[in-house]
């Protein structure tokens, strides 16, 4: 055999060699190599998903408080019961505020196209109407900002937030006539002041909270209602605050 032949076998035999170990060696590790790539690129979306929803879950902690002071806040607004006395109370507040007698409270009234419209708007938003008539005694003035007051139990704010200061009240109609008070001498400066309003409630089907525990999350804003139980009966036709 010639150098020639010698050196065309050793460089055959190196080729060889170089083709099993790319075969038994290096082609195994790269696709093993372009596994773990497939492997880690699944486990960075997992994780960037993971990391999302824990942004998102600390995010809606952090407002989880303002929201359960919110529903409370409608609550007392809408509650999921009559709630008369508490009603009653809040006027006697408002009245006392305003320095007006709160002469009485009669189920029912509310009626014509305003307190229709009323109605149907409570209706379709699942509230069940419970129309009232209220007479109030005291000046011109003090009873237009009673009125006022009570039309702004809850309403919009500017910013379009909703402030609750007491029940959603819808008036319907205001009617004025001078009081006639015997043996008063200021009886012609006194007015007496007939309401006709329309307050809600939720059913208790469909409660603001649904099945949620009635206990404030830690750290919530905390209300106190003077609310009684939604199982208080319906008032007589008229009932006189003060006699």
């Amino acid at each position: 055999m010639t150098t020639r032949d010698r050196l065309v076998l050793i460089g055959i035999t190196f080729l060889a060699v170089l083709g099993a170990a790319w075969i038994l060696v290096v082609a195994p590790e790269r696709e093993q190599a372009s596994k773990l790539g497939a492997e880690v690129s699944a486990a960075q979306g997992q994780l960037s998903s993971a990391e999302g929803q824990l942004a998102g879950a600390r995010a809606a902690q952090s407002q989880y408080a303002a929201a359960y002071a919110s529903l409370v806040s409608l609550g007392k607004a809408v509650p999921s019961g009559q709630e008369v006395p508490s009603l009653i109370y809040q006027l006697s507040q408002a009245t006392n505020q305003r320095k007006v007698e709160f002469s009485s409270i009669a189920a029912g009234g509310g009626s014509g196209s305003s307190a229709s419209s009323s109605s149907t708007a409570a209706s379709a938003a699942g509230f069940t109407p419970m129309p009232f008539t209220f007479v109030f005694n005291g000046s011109f003035f003090d009873l237009e900002h009673l009125f006022h007051q009570l039309d702004g139990f809850a309403a919009v704010t500017s910013s379009g937030g909703l402030r609750v200061s007491g029940r959603l009240l819808t008036i319907q109609s205001v009617k004025l006539s001078p009081l006639g008070v015997a043996g008063a001498t200021k009886s012609s400066s006194l007015l007496s002041g007939t309401i006709t309003a329309t307050a809600y409630e939720l059913p208790s089907a469909q409660g603001l909270a649904g099945a949620s525990s009635a206990a404030s999350p830690a750290g919530s804003a905390t209300s106190t209602s003077t609310a009684t139980s939604s199982s208080s009966p319906t008032p007589a036709a008229i009932a006189r605050v003060n006699p």
